[in-house]
């Protein structure tokens, strides 16, 4: 009877084993297509390797905090040029590129629902940034700082993606004020829409500027196109 009861016991280890070693199985493939599958977003950390990484070295080096190769290899290098502009942003440094570094970054996410062919962090990006520079506008003057945003991308002078044009050196003050870390209106988020779809109500300004807040004699320079509220927007 005692022989019985320990071929059970045996039984039921060996089963237990079986189920833990096919759900480690399943969690590995899991993770595996979730790797390979770009539209599925990745947490990247020291360690870790692939395609994420490898967009976050490129996004890193555009903006001029990564000097290493683009490798996918999330080594020491990268976890300083992440550490780096979490500072920058405002972001904890913590060398994570979690949903909020990678926000940052204008990475992540899927492609955004208003077909404007820009990803969710795109829009969220563009988003905070008129939240931040244009609070207070009317909702024309709101698109329109969208506007230059993507005026800016689009021209040869300026970096070639929205990231690259706000996180741009002494490009946008409000970057580094408090007026950045508040949340972003909703009336901002369908200004940064409705200038993704094209919207300019500029007419092409890669420039603006608030005549009572800056004394700065380049921009003073500029010829204006259009003003809007307190805005003027200049070629």
């Amino acid at each position: 009877m005692a022989v019985h009861k320990s071929i059970g016991k045996i039984y039921i280890f060996a089963l237990i084993f079986a189920i833990l070693a096919g759900i480690g199985a399943a969690g590995f493939a899991a993770q595996e297509l979730i790797d390979k599958d770009s539209s599925v977003y990745v947490t990247s950390r020291y360690g870790s390797t692939g395609n994420e990484v490898k967009k976050i070295q490129q996004k890193l080096a555009q903006l001029g905090y990564y000097k290493g190769s683009v490798d996918g290899i999330f080594g020491s290098q990268t976890l300083n040029a992440v550490k780096s502009f979490q500072r920058n942003v405002g972001l904890t440094a913590d060398g994570i590129a979690g949903p909020a570094t990678l926000l940052y970054l204008g990475l992540g996410g899927s492609s955004a629902s208003n077909s404007t062919g820009y990803t969710d962090a795109d829009v969220q990006l563009l988003g905070k940034v008129i939240s931040a520079e244009a609070r207070g506008e009317s909702y024309e003057g709101q698109v329109a700082v969208g506007a230059v945003v993507l005026n800016r991308v689009a021209h040869s002078s300026f970096p070639d993606s929205i990231s690259g044009v706000v996180y741009q050196a002494g490009a946008f003050s409000c970057v580094y004020d408090s007026n950045w870390y508040q949340p972003i209106s909703e009336t901002s988020r369908k200004a940064a829409t409705d200038a993704l779809n094209g919207w300019d109500p500029t007419g092409g300004a890669i420039y603006y500027y608030n005549p009572a807040k800056t004394n700065d004699s380049f921009m003073h320079s500029r010829p204006v196109i259009r003003v809007i509220g307190s805005h003027r927007f200049c070629k």
